[in-house]
């Protein structure tokens, strides 16, 4: 049986002169410090994300990244970066006074965790990736093209919101009305684009999962910072995040990935197993890209579970 989550705070934080964040801190406030790292870019973090930490063993910090969820102003682009993500990791660590967390992130969250990890090695314990995204080419043409030889019908839908001169590109396409000065390009370019995603995230079909992703307001925010950050190759250089996985290898991780994740497939997290052998890898087998119910929030459960064993026995 889960134990219930208590919320320690919720508060605002400025970190630009456009952006104010939303961040939250769960668990037990004693615990070891652990901050999750949402998807998208843009998703936003909901209530189930946080389940899979034990909140009588961590310190559970979480924030909705520039743009995303609750944070200010929604959908916005400019100044949006990983970057600028990595350094508002840092003022929240030191907002919170935390000498050295836990890093989590799942599909967009764990490609931004290791760049943080790689960023600054020196305040990270160890780290727990699921769904993993490298944001390289492959992972993002992917997304937008390769997926329809397991979804054609979906993705036959999905191009088709698109005139055919353009649909060699769906990127591009969907960039540019996403960015559109019409509000209502926009709205139905996102709607258009997150229905797509909605249906190919999940190991069954799941209308309600559908219907809860194509809310207009939040579809329009992971829509157009999806697009942005796929179309600057997510503001990393070729390869960066395998290229410098050697900063961070002395630090515990635990990798973990369904088999058939569609959104992001197995390729990528086998790739970063083999750069990584010293992480703990793990397949769910019975899994696609949703992690918050079923054999998925399982294992990411006993991985942080692991984790926290292996700092405790570390401090033994």
């Amino acid at each position: 049986m889960q134990e219930a989550v208590t919320t320690i705070q919720k508060f605002r934080l400025r970190v630009s002169d456009l952006h104010e964040l939303h961040v939250e801190e769960h668990g037990n406030p004693n615990g070891t410090p652990i901050v999750f790292l949402h998807g998208g870019p843009g998703g936003g973090t909901s209530p189930a994300q946080i389940l899979s930490f034990d909140p009588t063993r961590f310190r559970i910090i979480s924030f909705d990244q520039r743009g995303a969820g609750r944070s200010t102003p929604s959908a916005e682009i400019a100044e949006n970066t990983t970057s600028a993500l990595i350094s508002d990791l840092e003022v929240i660590r030191e907002r919170l006074q935390i000498e050295r967390w836990f890093v989590a992130g799942g599909s967009w969250g764990s490609c931004l965790a290791l760049a943080y990890g790689e960023a600054h090695p020196e305040r990270c314990l160890g780290f727990r990736l699921h769904g993993i995204f490298l944001a390289g080419p492959a992972d993002i043409d992917w997304w937008f093209h390769g997926s329809r030889m397991i979804f054609p019908d979906h993705w036959e839908s999905f191009a088709s919101f698109i005139p055919a001169n353009e649909r060699h590109d769906l990127l591009s396409a969907y960039y540019r009305r996403l960015v559109s000065d019409d509000p209502e390009t926009r709205l139905a370019a996102a709607i258009s684009l997150r229905t797509f995603s909605a249906t190919t995230q999940t190991f069954l079909p799941d209308p309600d999962h559908v219907s809860r992703l194509i809310e207009p307001a939040a579809a329009l925010a992971v829509s157009r910072i999806f697009t942005h950050y796929c179309m600057n190759g997510a503001f990393l250089e070729p390869d960066q995040l395998i290229k410098n996985i050697d900063c961070i290898r002395h630090l515990p991780c635990e990798i973990v990935q369904g088999r058939y994740d569609t959104v992001t497939p197995m390729a990528s997290a086998w790739a970063l197993a083999k750069a990584w052998p010293e992480a703990r890898f793990t397949i769910v087998t019975e899994a696609n890209h949703q992690s918050t119910r079923g054999p998925m929030a399982e294992a990411l459960r006993e991985a942080a579970d692991r984790l926290s064993f292996t700092l405790a026995t570390a401090a033994a």
